[in-house]
């Protein structure tokens, strides 16, 4: 999928693995101005985009995610996991339930799998799953002016489910109307943004991505996903037992931390290096970007033995850690043995 907004002025086209959208149009400290003082359109076309209808979607849909849905009402948008029985992770869904449908996009050439994956575990439930990922092109609006940035188009969105979440909105728009509805929204002041100022504003917020920040062994506790994506409150999905057995009496292997790297540096780490202590590797790095405030940002994974406030070295880059998830995370479950008396 190529993006008809790369034909803009000054835009750059995105590397691996969001080619075919713009990296920026031509000013990315600007464009990540935008996204924390005003508002900004960002192209995320090539998500890949996955829609679940019928009446038994919602209850099918909480017995083989990691999230809850049954019974929400319209308007609902959230996350979710797909996981194997061992916890590990398959598919992250960024969702909406509009009234009719649940509405799903997820990571660049993923819609294929997710909806082979669905399609799978139909049985004989009353559920149609249709991968929408050409014909259904996701725009997102950022920044502290964003609800006033969708009116500006409210009146071009009649077929268009709308996901609002704490400090985004995105529009899972027919793909043939996303040229006019950007052109309005740059008309009405919204800044045409990127993916290099919106992942560094994605980074910068803590938000992990599947396949980028994580591995074939990462758990929802390593990354930050358990309350976001993963609900403590429902049982018998997938993954359940590793959730509940770290929630409850276990900690996680790793933990998730932001890197604040030297500035210095004309480079970024490139993706996988090593994380590395006093020479020795420790954990592994994730997705990177300049951000217009912080300067040179990364995730990482990292063993949660680690001290919070040790330095390291990313790929002949020296970097500081910012705690995302504690080590003490998981071991809730308060249990008193009980002694036969004397």
């Amino acid at each position: 999928m190529i993006s008809p907004l790369l034909t803009r002025a000054g835009a750059v086209a995105a590397d691996d693995p969001d080619t075919g959208v713009a990296a920026h149009y031509g000013e990315p400290s600007q464009e990540g101005r935008a996204l924390e003082h005003g508002s900004g359109w960002i192209d995320r076309g090539n998500r890949g985009v996955v829609r679940v209808a019928g009446p038994d979607r919602l209850g099918w849909l909480h017995s083989i995610t990691s999230q809850f849905l049954e019974g929400v009402p319209a308007g609902t948008a959230t996350e979710a996991l797909v996981m194997d029985t061992k916890g590990h992770i398959n598919h992250h869904m960024s969702i909406v339930e509009d009234g009719t449908a649940v509405w799903a996009h997820t990571e660049p050439g993923g819609g294929a799998g997710l909806a082979e994956f669905l399609d799978s575990m139909r049985f004989m439930l009353r559920v149609e799953i249709a991968d929408l990922s050409d014909q259904r092109s996701v725009l997102t609006l950022a920044g502290p002016e964003r609800d006033q940035a969708l009116s500006a188009v409210a009146g071009q969105l009649e077929d268009t489910p709308v996901r609002r979440t704490g400090d985004e909105i995105d529009l899972f728009l027919p793909a043939d109307t996303l040229p006019t509805v950007t052109e309005a929204l740059t008309g009405a002041g919204v800044r045409p943004v990127g993916l290099w100022a919106y992942e560094a504003h994605r980074i910068a917020a803590h938000r992990p991505r599947l396949g980028l920040d994580t591995d074939h062994r990462a758990i929802p506790h390593e990354m930050g996903w358990v309350g976001s994506a993963v609900h403590l409150e429902k049982g018998c999905y997938p993954g359940q037992e590793t959730i509940a057995r770290v929630h409850n009496l276990g900690r996680p292997p790793r933990r998730l931390v932001l890197l604040h790297l030297d500035g210095t540096a004309e480079r970024l780490p490139e993706r996988g290096s090593a994380i590395q202590l006093d020479g020795r590797p420790v954990g592994n790095v994730g997705s990177s970007a300049r951000h217009h405030e912080l300067g040179p940002i990364a995730l990482g994974l990292v063993k949660r033995s680690i001290p919070v406030d040790a330095q390291f070295t990313v790929d002949g880059i020296a970097a500081a850690q910012e705690v995302i998830v504690s080590p003490d995370t998981g071991a809730n479950a308060n249990i008193e043995l009980r002694r036969r008396p004397r």
